[in-house]
Order: C-alpha cells, then sequence, then structure tokens
C-alpha cells in the first residue's frame, strides 16, 4: 500500500449519488485522498427526492430540493444525471432475483446501476466506481454474500470501491494499485446509523438526508400496493412515466373494478393534477370548495358517474345533506359531450369505505 498516487496524476472515480449520506460519505472519503471525483446518479421514476416534496405545498418542513444535486454542490463535485427509464422498466417487471418486501428490485437494480456505471467510466477514461454501500444495512441488496455476486454480474468487478466497508471486503484494483490508501478507508456494517451520523459530525456535514428504506418509492408498501393494483387493472405491467408519478400523488380510491379516483390532498396537489385534466375524465366541485379529482379507468354507466361524484363530495366543504354539484370534463375520445353537471349529495366519511382505499 506504499505507491499512493501521485497529486500530479490523480486517478477519477465516479461515485454512485443516490442523494442520502452514505453515498455523500463515500465520496467524502475519497476527496480526502485527492481522488478526482464525479457523482453519476440515475433517474427512474421511482425516486423520492423532487418530486412530491416539490409538489406538497404542505410539505413545509422539508427541503423542496433533488438530494442528488444537493450533495454534489455540498461536496463541491459535477454530477451527471442519466435518464434510464426506458431501460429500467425490465428490471421492475421482471427482476430475476425477485423483489424485496415490496416491489423493490434491489439486487437487480444494484448490479444494472453499476452495469451502467462501468460502461460510463470506459466511456469516459475514468478509473473506477465508488459506492455507499454498507455490509449488512439492506437486507437484499447489501448483504456481505451478495456483494462479489453484484460486481461479477455488473461486470464492475475489482474497479468498484466501497469505502464505507472496504476494510471487511476483498481488496479492490484501487487499493492493490495504491490509488487509494486503505488504511483511511472504514469498515461499517450492519443497519445502525450511528457511525455515519458519526462521520458527518467530523466532516461538519450537518444537513443531509434520512430516507428510511432509500429514495425508491418502490421500497414503499403503500406507493407498492398502488403499482400492483395498476398492473393488475390493466391486465399488463405495462406502465409510462405518467403513471408512476401519478402514484405518487393524492388519494387513490378503488370503488369499482373498472375505476378508480384520485383525489388530490392538499393545494399543491390540486395544482400538480390539473395539469392531466385532458388525460382523464376530471372531476371539480362547482358551488363548494374542495378538491380536483381524475378518473382513471372506464365509466361504464351514470351510476358509477354519480358514485365517484359522491366519493369527491366526501373530501369537500359541503354537509351529507347538501346538494354537490360537480363538473365533469370527458376526454375528447369519450363521445360529443364534452362536460356536464352532476348533482349528488356527498357521502359521509363511514360510506367510504375504508376497502376501497389503496394504501
Amino acid at each position: 500500500m506504499q505507491n499512493i498516487h501521485k497529486e500530479n496524476n490523480p486517478k477519477k472515480a465516479i461515485a454512485l449519488i443516490s442523494g442520502g449520506l452514505d453515498s455523500m460519505l463515500a465520496a467524502k472519503l475519497l476527496l480526502e485522498q485527492n481522488i478526482h471525483v464525479e457523482g453519476i446518479n440515475f433517474f427512474t421514476g421511482f425516486c423520492v427526492e423532487g418530486h412530491t416534496h416539490a409538489i406538497r405545498k404542505k410539505d413545509k418542513n422539508k427541503a423542496k430540493r433533488n438530494n442528488a444535486l444537493w450533495v454534489a454542490e455540498q461536496l463541491g463535485i459535477k454530477l451527471h444525471i442519466i435518464d434510464i427509464v426506458e431501460e429500467y422498466k425490465d428490471i421492475v417487471i421482471n427482476p430475476k432475483h425477485g423483489y424485496g418486501a415490496n416491489l423493490n428490485p434491489c439486487l437487480d437494480c444494484k448490479i444494472f446501476m453499476l452495469k451502467k456505471a462501468h460502461e460510463w467510466i470506459k466511456a469516459n477514461n475514468f478509473d473506477f466506481i465508488i459506492t455507499g454501500e454498507v455490509i449488512g444495512q439492506r437486507p437484499k441488496s447489501q448483504r456481505k454474500a451478495c456483494m462479489p455476486i453484484v460486481a461479477e454480474k455488473s461486470g464492475a468487478e475489482d474497479l468498484l470501491l466501497r469505502p464505507l466497508s472496504a476494510l471487511n471486503l476483498e481488496l479492490t484494483k484501487p487499493e492493490l494499485e495504491g490509488w487509494v490508501d486503505r488504511e483511511k478507508l472504514l469498515g461499517f456494517t450492519g443497519r445502525s446509523r450511528k457511525p455515519q451520523f458519526a462521520l458527518a459530525e467530523k466532516f461538519n456535514i450537518e444537513d443531509y438526508a434520512q430516507p428510511a428504506g432509500g429514495c425508491c418509492f418502490l421500497t414503499d408498501k403503500a406507493y407498492s400496493n398502488k403499482l400492483q393494483d395498476l398492473w393488475t387493472n390493466r391486465n399488463s405491467k405495462h406502465y409510462e412515466l405518467d403513471d408512476i408519478m401519478l402514484l405518487k400523488v393524492g388519494r387513490h380510491i378503488r370503488p369499482k373494478d373498472n375505476f378508480k379516483i384520485i383525489v388530490a390532498r392538499e393545494e399543491g396537489e390540486n395544482n400538480f393534477l390539473q395539469g392531466y385534466k385532458k388525460n382523464f375524465i376530471s372531476l371539480e366541485l362547482e358551488n363548494t370548495g374542495g378538491p380536483i379529482a381524475l378518473i382513471d379507468g372506464k365509466i361504464e354507466s351514470d351510476q358509477d358517474l354519480e358514485l365517484a361524484c359522491k366519493i369527491l363530495g366526501r373530501f369537500s366543504k359541503a354537509e351529507s345533506n347538501d346538494i354537490v354539484e360537480t363538473k365533469v370534463t370527458f376526454k375528447p375520445e369519450e363521445g360529443a359531450i364534452k362536460s356536464k353537471i352532476v348533482q349528488t349529495h356527498p357521502f359521509k366519511a363511514e360510506e367510504v369505505l375504508e376497502a376501497w382505499y389503496l394504501k
């Protein structure tokens, strides 16, 4: 370990930056060794940052930021954001190693992203890859036994360095070649976050994201349930970016198999759903205050439409004995009628059955 690289010829590493603390610390450790580090972030469409936090006006205590970009700014490194939405669909739909606790294909996801990162370093003359993985922190993708499998199947092999757990893993090329000083790397293991918090304090890092299951919505049970419902009721696992964005917003209520209603929960979501009115049948309250709603699916009768309006009325300012007027606007292909007013009594809270809520 004596042949540490000369400062006038630093090696270049690409760091997978999720926006969380671990990847931030891993990159920081290498920057401290005068490694030239740049970040890479893969956009799948399922990440939390920059979506719900930005949409919801009521989230006043949450930073309105993309955490990956924010981390890069704090570290003073360049961030490459790579759109993999289309390529990633096969990982979500057909994970070779199965799902985690929800619809999270964590092991396949890790292999795929490291494969993309390996392709990137070859194309851009970088030397190796670093990640913020910690042995034992994620039950599916960060078990010690999985780590060499991920390195092999991604093609990264010994060009993959995990600085936070390196002392408990096999030597990598950056260590063997003296590009980095192994003695300055760490040996974190387990699910406790205390070592990371202590290291952040050492580096004077006071503000950072603390995702419980990473920044991916697929680790979230409620989101996964809504995605599974989408697949089930369309008889297909196909999805578009708009589909997975809408699953992040509003109350999703399915009173019948043939349709569900998406009801905004606050002003920010209301504004967001306005942008989708041309893609769905939309419901707007005319004579009382309340949210906008979209109908996803097929309305098969006047009774279906009345049911949807009653559900929306439950979230209005009207009382159950009031007459609520709801403007229903149809998609152009629905027929000659562009819109109409439906008058109903709103449902009481208990009439919107708990079983209807997708959560």
